[in-house]
């Protein structure tokens, strides 16, 4: 089991960030719009300058190469990339014939262009290839913005299933506070440059 640790972490307007996010629990990040929220997850994912240490268990990120460092700590953004015209293309292994069925993909979607893809089922997907990487810590950005409230908890039930059982640590960025309760083990507000624990979700 491997935490997620930051350590007086300083991205934009963020200062002296020290948290730490154990294994298999999900912490939640909320905070105005504009706040830093998504700064401060491509700050933990070493896409973002900072100030401050990040580490994994006993890996601190500025020892390892960058992309051995992405591999293992995987963000998911809002808006996530796709650089293959196909789907398939952005697959690996075996993890295109193992695609779950609560993402709701009928069995060709391997062979259909991105460019067919909703915002929604771009998220539902981007969400697996994180997975399929074998992450132990995930920096979710808004996870589940393009879906509708039933897509969303079958999407949020499949991935704390998925976060439990393979024991990763996940910052999930969040406005939607009854999100926030069904899927947060702790959950932080962005104050200023400060964050600060929210014990009305304990």
């Amino acid at each position: 089991m491997t935490d997620l640790v930051l350590e007086s972490l300083s991205v934009g307007t963020l200062n002296n960030l020290s948290l730490t996010v154990p294994s298999g629990q999900v912490l939640c990040i909320s905070g105005p719009s504009g706040s830093g929220k998504s700064r401060l997850l491509r700050a933990v994912a070493d896409l973002e300058p900072h100030g401050g240490r990040v580490s994994l268990g006993d890996t601190a990120q500025f020892d390892v190469a960058a992309h051995t460092w992405r591999s293992r700590v995987v963000m998911v953004p809002a808006d996530s990339q796709w650089w293959f015209d196909d789907v398939g293309g952005h697959f690996s292994g075996d993890s295109a014939s193992r695609l779950p069925s609560a993402l709701g993909f009928p069995p060709g979607v391997m062979g259909w262009s991105v460019s067919r893809l909703s915002s929604g089922e771009r998220q539902r997907l981007a969400l697996w290839r994180a997975l399929a990487v074998q992450p132990e810590a995930l920096l979710l950005d808004e996870p589940t913005a393009n879906l509708d409230n039933d897509s969303t908890e079958v999407i949020e039930t499949w991935l704390l299933d998925e976060i439990r059982r393979r024991q990763i640590a996940v910052l999930w960025v969040a406005h939607d506070p009854a999100q926030i309760h069904r899927v947060a083990d702790a959950h932080y507000r962005i104050l200023g440059t400060r964050l600060e624990r929210d014990h009305g979700s304990d």
